[in-house]
């Protein structure tokens, strides 16, 4: 499936929640989720679309996830496939793969308003892991790895508007961020309580275990 470039409010409309993709605009009254002008799905038949299967259900909350972390399909199944494939519950495993995406934990630590903002800073080698330089969003992260930003990146006007807002979505407690020096770590890895997020995982794994 190709990248989606269309309006991101459509998104959230298609899933009947907010997915956080505008970034601070989600916060305010101007965000489309919070006037409901159109509280129903977009399209021609919107409007009267029918109970969900539960096929239907298990697939939206799939296409939600996909969405909110900005992963195609194929990306996705990988995902499942390793969750899958190590200890513990599978839709926990999954969804923790995903936070510990470096586009994530750079949005997640409050240097970019929104998961798509931190790819394309991540991209422009904004950010340092572990002292070296990093480009890619979907590297990995493990515990007491380091993020920083570099020296000269300090000045962007982009990170720094993001950082003054922090607050209003807060820090998860399993990374530790010096807003000060620009740096962060990881301290340990998320539980599924730290994900707070609107998802029903065990969904996602009854769609895929099919």
């Amino acid at each position: 499936m190709a990248k989606y470039t269309g309006p991101k409010c459509r998104l959230c409309r298609r899933e009947g929640g907010k997915l956080f993709l505008k970034g601070e605009r989600c916060f305010t009254a101007k965000c489309a989720m919070e006037q409901k002008r159109r509280p129903y799905p977009p399209g021609e038949h919107g409007f009267g679309r029918k109970k969900r299967s539960e096929y239907g259900l298990q697939l939206r909350e799939k296409q939600k996830v996909r969405r909110i972390y900005g992963i195609l399909e194929k990306q996705f199944r990988g995902y499942f496939k390793k969750a899958d494939g190590q200890k513990g519950v599978t839709g926990e495993n999954l969804l923790r793969l995903l936070e510990l995406r470096f586009d994530n934990i750079i949005y997640r630590l409050g240097f970019a308003s929104s998961r798509a903002e931190a790819r394309q800073l991540i991209r422009h080698k904004h950010f340092t892991l572990n002292g070296k330089r990093a480009n890619v969003g979907s590297i990995q992260l493990r515990v007491n790895d380091e993020i920083g930003v570099n020296e000269k990146s300090k000045k962007v006007q982009t990170i720094n508007n993001s950082l003054e807002v922090i607050e209003r979505r807060g820090v998860p407690a399993w990374l530790e961020l010096n807003k000060g020096e620009y740096k962060a770590t990881v301290k340990q890895l998320p539980s599924r309580e730290d994900i707070q997020l609107d998802i029903n995982e065990r969904l996602i794994v009854e769609l895929y275990s099919k």
